[in-house]
């Protein structure tokens, strides 16, 4: 069996199990860290949000998360291990960069302006750092690349971290999940990917169920790629009884062996805090790690899916995607 890199060091792929397929511990968008009025970094009082956060997964089973965050999103793995231990849950982490529009960029852009460096290289060299080395002194070494890009476009960024994705991940087997946003630009994604030499079966096009259209997620399956319908619970600009009829349709058509589910939940976030305004509270009212247990997988065994093809996207795939067995 393919060895898995998780937060506690390697893994058989049989140990995987049931596997949440795109979620994050803790994150935070960049800026946090400058406000005054931020609350000061505490790794005992983060960890312990998480844990009662995640602690009611492990009640339907679920025996790993792949955790989508990447360094510019605040990664911490020191928290991701401190919650994988005490939660006896395995956790997956990633290398790469977000989205030009959200992530941080100004320091390769800088670099790139003054002829300092090219920045596809220096973006795949970092990755490749912490595959072969682990992310920064903690011995911590990714399972999945991160990539992402914006709204109907691919920016020179983009596409350089999606270049040099597909380059690390050609050269050391180590899966591809990538950042969509609204569902859009999967199949330029996968095209790029694939024509750079990554594995067209190491690639998860992310966000899939931020387009409702069946024929567009046809396109990106066509490409041999895993598509995640992986934001069930935000319901801002679709709701999940659109994505569950989405869903229903691929599985109908015979998708099961391609397709990942998840939340894109967060257990923590850096930051101030505070609430929302009760309009905009409700579009989030389902959104927890336990939703797809809860509500989705009884709408889906109520429109006839069957155990066998929940099995496939929940815990067949993730072992596919993550070790190739």
């Amino acid at each position: 069996m393919t060895k898995i890199n998780t937060v506690l060091g390697q893994i058989a792929s049989e140990e995987l199990g049931l596997t949440l397929a795109h979620e994050h511990i803790v994150a935070a968008y960049p800026g946090w860290e400058c406000d005054p009025l931020a609350k000061p970094y505490n790794l005992e009082k983060i960890a312990g949000a998480c844990l009662k956060n995640l602690e009611p997964v492990k009640q339907f089973g679920v025996k790993a998360i792949i955790d989508g965050t990447p360094v510019d999103l605040s990664r911490n793995v020191d928290v991701m291990k401190d919650v994988s231990e005490k939660l006896q849950i395995h956790i997956v982490c990633a290398t790469g960069r977000y989205t030009e529009a959200e992530g941080k960029w100004i320091y390769f852009k800088r670099r790139e302006s003054v002829k300092i460096g090219d920045m596809q290289t220096e973006i795949y060299e970092g990755i490749m750092q912490e595959i072969n080395h682990g992310i920064g002194q903690t011995g911590i070494k990714p399972g999945v690349i991160k990539v992402g890009t914006g709204l109907n476009r691919i920016t020179s960024c983009e596409n350089a971290t999606l270049m040099a994705a597909a380059r690390a991940s050609r050269e050391t087997g180590i899966p591809i999940t990538t950042h969509t946003e609204d569902g859009t630009m999967g199949p330029e994604q996968a095209d790029i990917l694939i024509s750079e030499g990554a594995a067209p079966d190491k690639i998860m096009i992310g966000h899939m169920c931020g387009n409702a259209s069946v024929d567009y997620h046809l396109d990106v399956l066509k490409r041999g790629v895993f598509i995640a319908l992986d934001r069930f619970g935000i319901e801002m600009k679709m709701t999940d009884q659109t994505r569950v009829a989405t869903l229903i349709s691929l599985l109908k058509k015979g998708y099961a062996n391609r397709i990942m589910i998840s939340h894109d939940c967060m257990a923590a976030v850096y930051g101030r805090g505070g609430r929302m305004p009760m309009e905009e509270a409700i579009k989030f009212k389902n959104w927890s790690f336990t939703n797809i247990f809860t509500n989705i997988l009884p709408a889906l065994k109520k429109a006839g899916i069957s155990d066998e093809q929940i099995k496939t996207m929940m815990v067949d795939n993730p072992r596919r995607f993550l070790s190739g067995d």
